[in-house]
């Protein structure tokens, strides 16, 4: 039955993929980002159903072989749909949300089954996996990636515990990269669009020794003014766009092949994202200031300066070795650094009501080892991890005018420190033939984790920033100005001055049985676990201990089918147990000052749902597919404070119509493609109803075409055509009173801002492979 048996699982055959027409991109800090072979695939090479292959379980495999609920988004409809940054996957993806965060524009929000992190904050672990090249991405911050020479992304739904360990228990998305064919190469290509959009994307490689050694190297420049601006700005000097972009990155690669069993990556990458700090829409009137609400929802207001970076960093070592013919070992090493200066005004006015100047700053080491089997009837992946991460921050939440109303001439809550994580695993999962159509999947991790927590909390009575120069003429005073709040031991003032340390340990199996009825048609069923880390609370006002991990338990029953040469049907029916929910809670107070959160376990969940995938090729040209989800979710326990109300980010339908149609001709092929996109109502945040955003749909269509030589290409996409506004994030400091009229919260002022997603653009890219 297991067809996988007889393709080999080596790096070699791992990059063997058919390489896009276009490069698309990875500009935002990816570790190992090789440089694409350009060997191109046509639209017309594409007849019938086309085999997929992912690497959803560490090996090489057919799509139609893995049984998991899985969704791959080859580089040639990547480049076909015009998908430029990662948040735009979720529209082929059922149940899955990838959303720009608030306040920035590279910050990741990331949900899939209803299960994800919804606050970035330093300390905070994701429930969804990002993983480029086997490296794991810790953070979300510069998460929001643009794509550039991508083999192909994978969404892996449900909890992936085994396999990719702690903070998947939502699912893992998978960057794929394109390797370097051997041969000199240069691609040149430029995109101008709305709202001034200049793009300039340059990638190459060279061979130093034949069949040995090669260098690729890629840049890009990626610019766009802002959807809106800022209407008012505190101070002088700003720069007043609003959702703009300017990022720049920068990376080589070399790879080595001193013989047909070895094989090395060594790769360096830096990006630069020095787009403004995101500007939200205020949804009601600010009672403290007269400035109206805006006209467009891309406009906004500010105290702060405008100014923001995301800076990242990374150097990864990949090798392999084919020990035989049926025996590898691989070595994944990276290290990862990242900073990030920001400034989000929570209130959007020209007043400081609730100012959040912060800094993020983050670094972490992984190695992985992994040893994998192959034989008839069998195969084996195994391996063992580590990781070695620190994430470190400061904000201040700047309460200007409610303390300049006390008579104080500023008051500023100060909350900085680090949440420090040491983590080893070890795992193992095989796939055994029963018989020649049955066959079991069995797995389990053993993961053991250390965290060490470091908060300061506290008031200062003034108005302060991060570090001096922050605004004009600013300089922030010497030494600590708040006093450690999360310790073991007391000072003889009372402040604590020893991080807290905790360490936690769990096995999570999965299980699984495979039918092969026949060459086309395989049901599946399994069960698997997931857990996201245990941590400590970054906002700690008080002495608290730490909340324990949260565990995923999933059932799957599937089946992947290719009815015939014309039509596939994947559908997987799933359910899953949540359970020591972490939530935010809050301490009520009459003090507008005060800002007691706790971070505990106080919730737990139960989901249902259906994820379908359809593909039907009417003809050599025209191509149709369809991606459905539904989602029914239950709180089965509810201790939070605020009371959990739903599950946030996941809407109870996501549906998505796409069609591709080929134009042959004699100066090359023209692909018309078009999308629809529905998604259902959803809450942003799950203890509120002030934020939701009802049911929308959203069209794109584009037109690619390149000449038969395969050194000319161009493509025009138009994205989101009816200019659809739809919320994508928000900040809730708002209270309700019995009448239904809204009262001040956190600052003193009706504070319900709204973020938003793109708006329609239209852009043409040309260009040119030497």
């Amino acid at each position: 039955m297991n067809n996988t048996s007889k393709t080999s699982f080596s790096t070699r055959t791992l990059i063997k993929y058919p390489r896009s027409l276009c490069a698309l991109a990875v500009a935002t800090g990816l570790a190992g980002l090789p440089v694409m072979a350009q060997e191109q695939e046509t639209a017309a090479d594409k007849k019938g159903l086309e085999r997929i292959e992912v690497t959803a379980r560490k090996t090489v495999e057919s799509l139609q072989e893995v049984p998991i609920s899985v969704t791959s988004i080859g580089g040639l409809e990547l480049d076909e749909k015009g998908i430029s940054v990662l948040t735009e996957i979720q529209q082929f993806s059922p149940n899955t949300t990838l959303q720009n965060s608030r306040g920035t524009n590279s910050t990741l929000t990331a949900f899939i089954r209803g299960v994800g992190q919804q606050d970035p904050l330093w300390g905070y672990e994701p429930g969804v996996g990002i993983y480029i090249d086997d490296v794991y991405v810790a953070r979300p911050q510069g998460a929001v990636l643009d794509l550039l020479d991508v083999s192909r992304i994978e969404v892996l739904r449900g909890p992936q515990g085994t396999l990719y360990g702690k903070n998947t228990i939502g699912g893992a998305i998978k960057y794929v990269t394109k390797p370097m064919s051997g041969d000199a190469e240069l691609n040149v290509k430029g995109t101008v669009g709305s709202y001034a959009q200049q793009d300039l994307k340059v990638t190459g490689q060279y061979p130093l020794m034949e069949d040995k050694l090669y260098i690729g190297f890629g840049y890009a420049n990626l610019s766009r003014d802002g959807f809106g601006e800022y209407l008012v700005s505190a101070l002088p000097n700003q720069d007043l766009e609003n959702y703009n972009k300017d990022l720049s990155a920068t990376r080589v690669t070399l790879e080595f092949t001193p013989s047909d069993d070895l094989f090395f990556r060594l790769a360096w990458d830096k990006t630069t994202d020095d787009s403004n700090a995101k500007g939200g829409y205020r949804l009601v009137p600010s009672i403290l200031t007269n400035a109206p609400v805006p006209a467009s929802v891309f406009d906004s207001y500010t105290s702060l300066p405008t100014e923001n970076k995301v800076e990242l960093e990374g150097i990864s070592l990949t090798a392999n070795w084919d020990i035989n013919d049926n025996l590898a070992l691989k070595y994944i090493g990276a290290k990862r650094e990242s900073y990030s200066p920001t400034n989000i005004d929570f209130d959007n006015t020209p007043l400081d009501i609730f100012d959040v100047p912060a800094i993020y700053d983050d670094n972490n080491t992984t190695h992985e080892i992994q040893l994998n089997y192959r034989a008839d009837g069998m195969s084996i992946v195994s391996g063992i991890y580590a990781y070695d991460g620190e994430s470190c921050g400061q904000f201040e939440a700047i309460l200007g005018v409610f303390g300049r109303s006390l008579g104080l001439p500023g008051l500023t809550r100060e909350v900085s420190g680090c949440n420090n994580s040491n983590s080893t695993a070890a795992y193992v999962q095989g796939s055994f033939d029963l018989t020649e159509q049955l066959s079991l999947t069995v797995g389990a991790r053993y993961t053991n984790e250390e965290k060490q927590a470091d908060v300061n909390n506290g008031l200062v009575f003034a108005s302060v920033y991060p570090e001096s120069g922050w605004i004009p003429g600013y300089t922030r005073p010497d030494g600590n100005l708040v006093p450690k709040v999360l310790g073991e031991d007391s000072n003889d003032d009372g402040t604590l001055d020893k991080a807290k340390s905790q360490s936690w340990s769990r096995f999570t199996p999965r299980v699984g049985l495979e039918y092969q009825a026949n060459s086309d048609l395989m049901f599946f069923a399994s069960y698997s676990q997931g857990f996201k880390s245990g941590t400590f609370n970054p906002r700690a006002t008080l002495n608290e201990p730490a909340a324990d991990p949260e565990i995923v338990d999933s059932i799957e029953v599937g089946m992947k089918s290719d009815w015939s040469d014309n039509l596939r049907v994947n559908l997987t029916l799933f359910s899953l147990d949540h359970k020591d929910r972490q939530y935010i809670g809050v301490i009520p107070s009459d003090d507008a000052t005060v800002l007691n959160q706790y971070l505990a376990n106080v919730a737990a969940s139960s989901a249902k749902g259906i994820e379908a995938e359809i593909t039907y090729v009417a003809s050599d040209n025209l191509t149709f597919d369809v991606a459905l989800g539904t989602f029914d979710s239950k709180i089965e326990e509810n201790n939070s404070v605020p009371p959990l109300l739903g599950i946030s980010n996941t809407p109870k339908y996501t549906m998505n119509f796409s069609a591709n149609y080929v134009i042959e001709s004699g100066v090359g092929d023209f692909i018309v493609n078009a999308n629809y996109y529905y998604r259902d109502d959803y809450r942003l945040f799950e203890d509120s109803d002030l934020l939701q955003e009802d049911g929308y749909g959203m069209l794109n269509m584009s037109v690619s075409w390149q000449h038969e030589d395969g050194h000319w290409y161009a493509s025009l996409h138009g994205k989101n055509l009816t200019d659809k506004e739809y919320l994508v994030g928000g900040y809730n400091f708002v209270g309700v009173n019995d009448d239904g009229s809204y009262a001040p919260g956190l600052g003193g002022d009706t504070t319900l801002i709204g973020y938003y997603g793109d708006p329609r653009t239209v852009s043409l890219t040309v260009g040119y492979r030497f």
